[in-house]
């Protein structure tokens, strides 16, 4: 720690005096400064155009996903989350912080987003439905105008069993990707971390998928990941640090999230600006979210990403401007977090360096916080969660100042899938750990 990309400790402190709460693993609030919200201004050459794309390449695929996973059904093959008020969690997180929040709290469930019950559901299997649309259209097998249910056919496991899928992941986007890429008929592995739980690679394995564990964390597991797939032929490694497939993926949560807030009358404008809490990892579904509700709703969104003080990686990159070049371990910090969807120690380059202009600002939050955020959700609301997906509901008592008109959307990233066992353990921690804090 003496000497991180050529700079002591203590030259980083003087110029981001940030950095010494951050490394104290104490909760911040940090405002971007670099925010102009200007989405024309990006170094990107990705615009709605192609969100509209990504969502159209969805909607050909609903009539597979509606054959291939019945639970869709309800929704004609089309995977979305509710979009729901919660007002007595509202309530609750406004008694505790002794403060009102502005307007009124949403939650917009990516929890329960079917087949893999986490926001990595948008990304992950948009980037390998579009790898099989891609090779069937190369084979012949398939055109754009066909009904894509055709796709649920021996013909096309066939033709898929010949190429193989890689991904790393501490869990979420591998249960996405896994999933997926095993129904379709493709061999896939996922190299997974060690504080990718239990549970998820026991999913994983019982769905055919080959998983790979690494001692050490994320970034371990997606370089082991992508330098396998190098040397394989047919292979095709799905990159959570620097794919603008799945970025697009996550983008079009923002056309979704629009059309569920017009059937809502809920106004987004000058007067009712939009604030949403982003769960982060590695970045790549909060930036593509934030890119595409800042494509939409431009000055009248706000977006705030969410970490765990144990693994501020988009923030350490984006205080400084050295966004990948730094990691949390290179400031001394463990990268250790119950939050394991957001174990992440190096942010993504991707987005940090194309759509770090329109992040509003990052705060951080302790996993004790975060296990009683999760117990007070299932008390007021009856939503049970796993612990990354309430780090967002941190952030509207945090939020310094916001006019009454406001909407403020908590996004939950995961949880549904959670074993019960499993769920009853983080509900019992969160809730002793709230009874302690009230005494």
């Amino acid at each position: 720690m003496n000497n991180i990309l050529g700079r002591t400790l203590q030259e980083w402190v003087r110029e981001f005096p940030l950095i010494e709460d951050i490394i104290a693993m104490r909760e911040v609030w940090w405002a971007n400064p670099a925010c102009t919200g200007d989405v024309a201004s990006l170094p990107l050459s990705l615009g709605l155009k192609d969100v509209e794309d990504a969502e159209r390449r969805l909607q050909r695929f609903a009539p597979y996903i509606a054959k291939a996973f019945p639970e869709t059904q309800g929704t004609a093959g089309i995977i979305e989350s509710p979009l729901v008020a919660v007002p007595r969690m509202q309530a609750a997180l406004e008694r505790r912080a002794g403060r009102k929040i502005a307007g009124s709290l949403y939650a917009k469930y990516d929890s329960h987003l079917p087949i893999a019950g986490s926001i990595k559901a948008r990304g992950g299997v948009y980037e390998v439905l579009k790898v099989a649309e891609q090779l069937a259209i190369k084979q012949g097998m398939l055109t754009e105008a066909d009904n894509y249910a055709i796709i649920d056919s021996e013909p096309f496991r066939q033709l898929y069993s010949r190429y193989s899928i890689a991904v790393g992941s501490t869990g979420n986007l591998g249960l996405s990707i896994g999933i997926m890429s095993a129904k379709l008929g493709f061999r896939v592995t996922v190299h997974m971390s060690a504080d990718a739980k239990a549970w998820k690679k026991e999913l994983l394995r019982s769905k055919g998928v080959r998983v790979v564990e690494y001692a050490a964390d994320f970034s371990q597991a997606v370089a082991a990941g992508r330098a396998q797939s190098q040397q394989e032929a047919n292979s095709h490694f799905i990159d959570d640090e620097n794919s603008a497939d799945l970025f697009l993926g996550y983008a079009v949560a923002a056309l979704r999230l629009k059309r569920q807030l017009a059937k809502q009358q809920i106004a987004v404008d000058a007067a009712h600006p939009l604030f949403v809490y982003l769960p982060c990892g590695v970045g790549g579904s909060p930036g593509g979210i934030t890119f595409g509700l800042k494509l939409l709703f431009g000055e009248h969104v706000h977006c705030y990403f969410a970490e765990p003080t144990h693994a501020p990686a988009m923030l350490l990159g984006l205080l400084t401007g050295r966004h990948d070049a730094v990691s949390v371990q290179d400031f001394g910090i463990d990268n250790i977090t119950a939050a394991d969807g957001l174990a992440v120690g190096r942010p993504s380059g991707f987005v940090g360096k194309n759509v770090g202009r329109l992040i509003s600002g990052v705060f951080t939050v302790e996993d004790d916080e975060m296990y009683r955020l999760l117990s007070l959700l299932a008390d007021t609301e009856n939503v049970f969660l796993e612990p990354s997906a309430l780090a967002g509901f941190a952030g509207p008592t945090r939020l310094p100042q916001a006019p009454a008109g406001a909407t403020q959307i908590a996004w939950t990233t995961g949880g549904s899938m959670v074993p019960a066992d499993i769920m009853n353990d983080f509900y019992t921690k969160g809730r002793a750990l709230r009874e302690k804090s009230e005494k």
